[in-house]
Formats: structure tokens, C-alpha cells, sequence
């Protein structure tokens, strides 16, 4: 889901870069320094599963794994995701700096949507535990491609058809990752449980 340098307008950038700037210093002012390792290693997680892309027509599907880092980072999800983004262009060109402010919205802000919005239900155990990680992962990925296609659409209705195209081929991802999502929560759940003390903070 990185979207590629000069695609998107000034103003959408301008946009992206404010907001995302905002989220890396809310982040940044709730990291915990004790945190800082499990921080690096899900942002390192992050890192990998966006290597792997998976050509669907013009758009390549990857493994985002945003509801996680949401669900285990809350706000600090945003730093994570900046740090994995930039070392993404950097290294491998994928997205941009230009838009690094923009494809940190679109992933990041996901992530500590759901994490406020099933941090109810993941809570509570057993079955709404669950279905609320499994809703984590998946609502996550909605997300992201509705502001993907936002982005898209706010610079010019030329790219209504790509929008739709994206929104489309990332419904199995998002199938995927809810699944990924519930099994590694329940897998913490049971053997790292201090790492789902975020949830109850």
C-alpha cells in the first residue's frame, strides 16, 4: 500500500506530513524507555512483511501487519511505522520520503484507530478477546486502503478506478491478516502476557 512519489498533490503531502508529525510526537512522548526493544522488534516485523509483495494487477499486496503494532503500541505504533517506512525508501525505494509523511497516515492511523476501538473487547477473555484481534487485523487493513484511496481520490478523480482496484484486491489480505492478528494474540496471550499491558493502561 506505499504510494509512490509524484503521484499525490502538494496539498495531500503537506497534509500527510502535519499529521503524521503530530502522531510521531504523541508516540514518542508516551514511549515507555523500557519499551524501546519490543518497540524495534515490531517495526522490524513491520519492516520484513512489507518486503514481500505479491503482484495483483498494478498493485502489489503485502503483509502490513498495522493492527498488530496497534494493538501491542497503541500511540507508539506511529513512530514504528515511520522508522520501518523510511528505511523502506531508503534501502529499497518503495514509496518515497516526499510521501513518507502520507503512507505513515495511511498505516498508522489505522493502528491506534483500532487499538482504542477493540481495546474494550480484547480486554475481556475468551471469545470477545478474539473476535476483537481478529477485528484489529482485518479493520486495520480496511482502513488503510480507504485512506490510500482517499489519498488518491483528493488529488484527482483520475485516480477514482486505481482507488477501487486497491480496495478490492486487499480483501483477502485483510481475511489474513485478522487471522495472523488473532493467532499471535493468542499465542502473547498465553506466553508473553506483560506484552498486552497496553490494553489495560
Amino acid at each position: 500500500m506505499h504510494i509512490s512519489e509524484g503521484v499525490l498533490s502538494p496539498a495531500v503531502l503537506a497534509g500527510g506530513a502535519g499529521l503524521a508529525a503530530v502522531g510521531t510526537a504523541i508516540g514518542l512522548k508516551k514511549l515507555d524507555y523500557e519499551a524501546i526493544p519490543r518497540v524495534a522488534i515490531l517495526s522490524a516485523a513491520f519492516f520484513v512483511a512489507s518486503l514481500i509483495h505479491v503482484p495483483v494487477g498494478p498493485v502489489g499486496l503485502h503483509l502490513v501487519l498495522n493492527g498488530l503494532m496497534g494493538l501491542l503500541l497503541g500511540w507508539v505504533a506511529v513512530p514504528a511505522i515511520l522508522i520501518a517506512l523510511l528505511l523502506q525508501a531508503l534501502l529499497f525505494q518503495f514509496g518515497g520520503l516526499t510521501v513518507l509523511g502520507v503512507n505513515t497516515v495511511t498505516m498508522a492511523a489505522p493502528a491506534v484507530i483500532c487499538f482504542y476501538a477493540f481495546r474494550g473487547l480484547l480486554r475481556r477473555p475468551g471469545t470477545p478477546a478474539a473476535v476483537g484481534a481478529f477485528a484489529c487485523g482485518a479493520t486495520a487493513i480496511l482502513l488503510s486502503g480507504l485512506l490510500v484511496a482517499a489519498a488518491l481520490i483528493t488529488t484527482g478523480q483520475a485516480f477514482s478506478k486505481v482507488a477501487a482496484l486497491i480496495l478490492a484486491a486487499h480483501i483477502p489480505v485483510m481475511l489474513v491478516e485478522g487471522v495472523i492478528t488473532l493467532f499471535i494474540y493468542l499465542f502473547l496471550q498465553k506466553v508473553r502476557p506483560e506484552m498486552l499491558e497496553g490494553l489495560y493502561a
